[in-house]
């Protein structure tokens, strides 16, 4: 079982990581949201809600956003507000600093018990498109079609929002990690690319001056005539 520790405190995370290892449990370390939203994929994360970065809540909400990972939030805020609010959220667990360990490793047990051990990313659909996240493959219509890093990443925050405008300073922080507007022309160059290998510009509307949208595409409004049904470099 894979868990992610997300923790910008080392005195805290190494030991962490070394009693879980301990148990069998493969880990992995996240020392900043934006290092959490890097990282692979996992089956479980603990989540420390102050970071250097990106508030704790926000980072839940992106990494829910992605996955049904059970995620046990882990924090000094200790009121019956913070807990109720971290619970309500959608948090599997919520355990307050300084914690035992056996405590939290019985917590991560009963979370594995209830969920069947592991919980994978559910595959984005969108019409013909499909995207497995965990793989980090995209099929349209059955046909698997090869993206960079960056255009599965771009192709996949469109996906989760199907329909609805993703503006430009979304797609900079969610893909890019970045707020600089300097670098929209690379979000240009990578939306040419997803439209050719997707096989029909119809996929993605630009919105001027705005951002993009998927317009997802139903297997029966494939064009026999179009580029779609010639294979793609």
């Amino acid at each position: 079982m894979r868990v992610l520790i997300v923790e910008d405190d080392e005195a805290t995370a190494v030991p962490l990581a070394d009693g879980l290892r301990r148990e069998g449990y493969d880990v992995t370390f996240a020392a900043s949201g934006k290092a959490a939203l890097d990282a692979d994929d996992s089956d479980l994360v603990l989540l420390d809600l102050r970071l250097p970065d990106i508030d704790g809540h926000d980072l839940f909400r992106r990494l829910r956003e992605r996955s049904s990972v059970p995620i046990i939030m882990l924090t000094g805020r200790t009121s019956e507000t913070d807990r109720i609010a971290g619970l309500e959220l959608g948090a599997d667990d919520y355990i307050t600093k300084p914690y035992s360990f056996r405590e939290l490793l019985a917590r991560i047990r009963a979370i594995t018990r209830r969920t069947g051990g592991h919980v994978a990313p559910r595959p984005l659909r969108a019409g013909a498109l499909e995207i497995d996240l965990r793989a980090r493959r995209v099929t349209v219509q059955g046909r698997e079609i090869a993206l960079t890093p960056k255009e599965f990443d771009l192709l996949a925050l469109l996906a989760r929002h199907p329909g609805e405008i993703v503006t430009r300073p979304q797609i900079l922080t969610d893909v890019w990690q970045t707020t600089w507007l300097g670098n929209t022309k690379t979000i240009d160059v990578h939306i040419v690319a997803l439209r050719r290998k997707l096989g029909d510009p119809a996929w993605i509307e630009t919105i001027r001056g705005t951002g993009h949208r998927l317009r997802p595409q139903d297997e029966n409004q494939a064009n026999p005539n179009s580029p779609r049904a010639a294979p793609l470099p």
